[in-house]
């Protein structure tokens, strides 16, 4: 499989110019000047894709994903379903990080192993974390550890909860704990080890996270928050956790791009900051006695919406936001060959109009997914 992108303006995600990308077995082979008939010459079967007047960027890296859906906090009735291939590709996505949420009963870990699985034959990259809201939390092999050591697609702990009543109320010896084990994990296979936490809109803020770094030999870059865009006193704390060194991410939504200047302009570390979509996650609404009163679904198209809409309706350059979904969230996740434009890269390229920003293709490994904006490569049941 080889693709010659023609001509366009590149970002690494670093504006470096314009320039041609060839695109050979999966692998991004070379940047630089590259004639068609050179290749043509070789009898080679190659696919031109003229890209003058348009940009191309790193696919982006969705670090919290619903694979198997989510919620439930409604009653049965409210379970949100899966996730489909056509839903990731369209949004300019080409690796993403699937976890269960509140439920860890009739949501199961090895459900989730199936379905990343299966979307990585269906033609993107997929990673998982092991666990749920819920402190002892679930595993496949009985230790968090061991899934991360034992299971490829495993590369750390989550989604454990903190200030939200729907969590199992850990301590900060028992976050400890889980966090130690899952660095342990990644420290022995040479993957991240991370631990992503849920936090919700409690009064401790991310306070345990801060205890568990004050007070336990737990490196800041093992910690990751989400969901920090719930308040300004939240963002707030993130930008304080993320000064020592924590990563924090943003849950793309309508007031996404606010936040991400806000935490611009109040001292937040930009390289520790992503966006995630929380794609098929519930978005259950309480009335102030915990009542459940009203379900919303998250959707990965709001992610390509707010990159989009930070760079043409507020004061972001491409660049500032592009590290968000792709870089920053590489370096987080422990996946050097994601999230980058660099020979030697996995081939996941998306193509923008440079005027709009409307998104033209997108290649996962190589494979073109989408072909003038409309998905070409489909789930095995859509």
């Amino acid at each position: 499989m080889i693709t010659l992108i023609k001509k366009a303006d590149i970002y690494t995600p670093e504006y470096i110019g314009s320039n041609d990308l060839l695109l050979i077995e999966g692998k991004i082979v070379k940047i630089g000047e590259i004639t068609d008939d050179s290749l043509l010459s070789l009898g080679l079967d190659v696919e031109i894709v003229e890209a003058s007047g348009k940009i191309v960027t790193p696919g982006f890296i969705d670090p919290h994903v619903h694979l198997i859906g989510g919620g439930g906090e409604g009653g049965f009735a409210t379970r949100t379903p899966e996730l489909q291939l056509s839903d990731i590709v369209a949004a300019g996505i080409t690796t993403v990080v699937g976890l269960l949420g509140t439920d860890g009963t009739t949501r199961h870990m090895t459900s989730l192993l199936a379905k990343a699985r299966g979307l990585e034959e269906e033609g993107v990259t997929t990673y998982i974390y092991t666990g749920n809201y819920h402190v002892p939390t679930p595993t496949i092999t009985g230790s968090v550890k061991d899934d991360v050591i034992l299971i490829d697609k495993v590369i750390g702990a989550a989604e454990i909860a903190i200030s939200d009543s729907r969590s199992g109320q850990p301590t900060v010896e028992e976050i400890a704990k889980l966090a130690a084990e899952a660095r342990i994990g990644g420290l022995l296979s040479g993957k991240a080890g991370i631990t992503h936490f849920h936090v919700g809109p409690g009064k401790d803020l991310l306070g345990p996270l801060h205890r568990v770094l004050e007070d336990y030999e737990i490196p800041p870059s093992k910690i990751y928050a989400t969901h920090i865009n719930r308040s300004k006193e939240l963002v707030d704390d993130a930008i304080a956790l993320a000064q020592k060194g924590a990563f924090v991410d943003i849950t793309a939504g309508d007031d996404t791009c606010e936040w991400i200047t806000y935490y611009k302009e109040n001292g937040g570390d930009m390289k520790q900051l992503t966006i995630s979509s929380d794609g098929n996650g519930s978005l259950p609404k309480f009335d102030a006695a915990g009542n459940f009163i009203g379900l919303g679904v998250a959707s990965q198209k709001t992610l390509f919406e707010q990159v989009v809409s930070s760079v043409k309706e507020h004061d972001l350059s491409l660049e500032e936001v592009l590290p968000f979904v792709t870089s920053n969230t590489a370096t987080a996740l422990h996946i050097g060959s994601k999230g980058i434009i660099k020979e030697g890269a996995d081939a996941d390229v998306i193509v923008l109009n440079k005027e709009t920003l409307e998104l033209t293709h997108v290649f996962a490994k190589g494979q073109q997914m989408v072909k003038d904006g409309e998905v070409i490569v489909k789930g095995t049941f859509e």
